[in-house]
């Protein structure tokens, strides 16, 4: 693995860990009809409520046009609705809907039943640090949604 020198090597460690581990979880997600993009797209709707299309393919990575295609996608199968902006009837805004909440409920459940196995394998010490780390892990979340905005 090359880094940049000036990076600490804590810094690094960290990195190649997350790695690893965002590559554990996207194992232990369902397999089903959505993709990584889409549930990424409904998460992002129920956490922060309805978006207009044009807030949603960036923080996704995709383009617009991928957008619009995946929210037709979404739409047809009863996912998401598309619906006038209350302040700018010329604008769309995308929301979750009712069956779209259960397909990430559902999501959620599962990966969680499954991580719950693997943490039945740590230590109690090692537990409590993953519990720990969560405010960290939390607030890096945060930090990386405000960078990105």
């Amino acid at each position: 693995m090359t880094t940049d020198p000036t990076m600490p090597a804590e810094d690094a460690a960290v990195a190649a860990g997350f790695e690893r581990f965002y590559e554990t979880l996207r194992r232990l997600t369902p397999r089903g009809p959505l993709s990584l993009t889409a549930a990424s797209t409904l998460r992002r709707l129920e956490r922060s409520g309805p978006h207009r299309l044009c807030e949603l393919y960036a923080p996704e990575g995709i383009s617009q046009p991928a957008m619009t295609q995946l929210v037709t996608r979404l739409e047809k199968e009863g996912l998401a609705e598309r619906t006038s902006d209350p302040s700018d009837g010329r604008a769309v805004v995308v929301s979750i809907t009712e069956a779209g909440r259960e397909a990430v409920s559902h999501r959620r459940r599962v990966r969680a039943e499954a991580l719950s196995e693997l943490l039945q394998g740590l230590t109690p010490e090692q537990y409590e640090a993953v519990v720990a780390a969560l405010p960290a892990l939390e607030r890096l979340s945060d930090l990386a949604t405000e960078q990105a905005s």
